[in-house]
């Protein structure tokens, strides 16, 4: 450990404004991390850490994920009532601001979530994101009014903003290598837990006018329990370590790994971290720089996610299922079923078959349900048709999604970046994720009306084709790999 830290030393004390390391100091990383040469995530030497250690400290950052999710659909069984007890039933523009409001404050927030994980930390972040979600939970629960709905979800997108980019940047720098896809794919699972629950709360809104007060009432549970919890888990080492309190970082890696492995991630921290000014991370960098293939890969990957349609259906099924002439509540449940469903299956594939086949594999499967929504609403369906082919083909989608295009991206995005820049770049393409997000949400129900069921799919479907082609060309495969191997391996294929 001593040579460890010399070498250290040696790096901080010449961490100025060099972009290219000295021979000197590159030469001493190299013979401290031969002497510490330990797994770097294929655990073939002498096995892999322990995943018990991590994994209490990735369930309570899962609760944002569960709060995610439970905000997404909390209008979906509610919103009738909601703008029955308001005032504006029927009015398609109001019904999509009760949306689309909660997802304008997500991108605000999303905007802030990197200079907010930066500057105080990735736990501090969680407890900063958990804070709007209560207060604008309140508001929403207790307002008489469309005003005050809309301010109450707008405070909630804020927080939601900050959330997922922080719970993706957590999870992969606290993981193990060799667990990290199933820990990403678990927050997935978290986010159709709460989606699943929130379609549950939502069944007794149709009988009781004031229900929907309840339900938003619930949600400030879980975002309590996140900024209590998140005191008793560690920070991440990363982030430690690019603040320079090197020892800390030190003692977060024996809690999460154990002291076996310690020397080997302090080696490949400062391995990864060799000549870059760990506080010069700028927007520039991404957008002109040598990461900016990174942001477009990152960006592209979570437009094509929100244009497939997919969060049209978390917020609107319950109009969709009433149109083909379906119980909206039994469906909508089958709909948070399949969620679940393929979110199990992308936690248990994606260390085995990796990134990049799942997201294939999701798109392509959207693509083909798509088509087969479009289909029900032609002549050429019979009525029991247009009702398997419309409802079928919507869990199928649901299904697809699940399994890749849902948990993958953010996963993806946050071991492609350069640790340094990680959380800027998280923060710039999940505000590309909330602009579309917002306009889907706003627009479905009008565009709906205005173009039909067929037009409309076949749009949806045509956006998951392109995005089949983009990960075939563009993803890389990043599965196994430790996040020092895989900003290593892509700095030096740049240069």
């Amino acid at each position: 450990m001593d040579s460890v830290r010399r070498t250290y030393t040696i790096m901080r004390g010449r961490h100025i404004d060099k972009r290219v390391p000295s021979k000197d100091f590159l030469s001493a990383l190299d013979k401290a991390e031969t002497a510490v040469r330990l797994p770097t995530g294929t655990g073939k030497e002498n096995g892999n850490p322990s995943w018990k250690r991590s994994l209490p400290h990735v369930l309570v950052a899962s609760l944002t994920s569960l709060l995610f999710g439970y905000h997404l659909g909390v209008v979906n069984e509610t919103l009738e009532s909601i703008s029955i007890d308001l005032g504006f039933s029927g009015n398609t523009i109001a019904e999509g601001l009760v949306v689309s409001t909660c997802l304008g404050g997500a991108f605000i927030g999303s905007l802030f979530s990197g200079l907010v994980a930066d500057g105080v930390g990735r736990r501090r972040a969680f407890q900063l994101s958990a804070l709007p979600m209560i207060v604008g939970a309140s508001v929403s629960a207790s307002t008489e009014s469309l005003e005050g709905m809309l301010l109450g979800r707008f405070l909630v997108g804020i927080g939601m903003g900050i959330g997922p980019s922080v719970t993706a940047l957590y999870v992969t720098e606290v993981s193990p290598a060799y667990v990290r896809g199933t820990y990403g794919s678990s927050t997935q699972i978290a986010t159709c837990i709460g989606l699943l629950g929130s379609l549950f709360a939502g069944i007794p809104a149709k009988d009781n006018l004031g229900w929907w007060r309840i339900c938003f009432w619930i949600s400030t549970v879980p975002a309590a329990m996140l900024a209590v919890f998140m005191e008793l888990c560690v920070e991440s080492p990363q982030w430690l370590f690019k603040r320079g309190r090197a020892a800390e970082a030190e003692a977060v890696f024996e809690k999460l790994l154990g002291g076996s492995y310690v020397k080997a991630s302090m080696a490949e921290l400062m391995k990864s971290d060799r000549g870059d000014d760990a506080d010069s991370a700028k927007l520039s960098e991404l957008l002109f720089g040598r990461s900016f293939r990174v942001v477009f890969i990152g960006s592209t990957l979570f437009a094509l996610q929100q244009l497939s349609g997919i969060n049209a259906v978390f917020y609107f099924s319950s109009t969709v299922f009433k149109k083909a002439g379906v119980p909206s509540a039994s469906a909508n449940i089958c709909v948070g079923v399949c969620n679940l469903l393929g979110s199990t299956v992308a936690v248990v594939l994606m260390d085995k078959l990796g990134r990049k086949v799942l997201l294939i594999g999701s798109f392509a499967g959207m693509a083909v349900s798509l088509g087969l929504q479009a289909i029900a609403y032609t002549s050429l369906s019979s009525p029991f048709g247009t009702l398997f082919l419309s409802v079928g083909g919507m869990l199928l989608f649901v299904l697809s999604f699940a399994t890749g295009a849902g948990p993958v991206p953010s996963l993806l995005l946050s071991e492609i970046c350069p640790g340094r820049l990680r959380a800027t770049a998280l923060a710039v393409c999940l505000a590309v994720h909330w602009v579309i997000n917002f306009f889907v949400g706003l627009l479905f129900l009008r565009m709906l009306e205005q173009l039909g069921s067929v037009l409309l799919n076949a749009i949806f479907g045509f956006f998951c084709v392109v995005a089949v082609i983009f990960v075939q060309k563009n993803v890389v495969e990043t599965k196994g790999k430790s996040l020092q191997e895989i900003e290593i391996s892509l700095l030096s294929s740049t240069q």
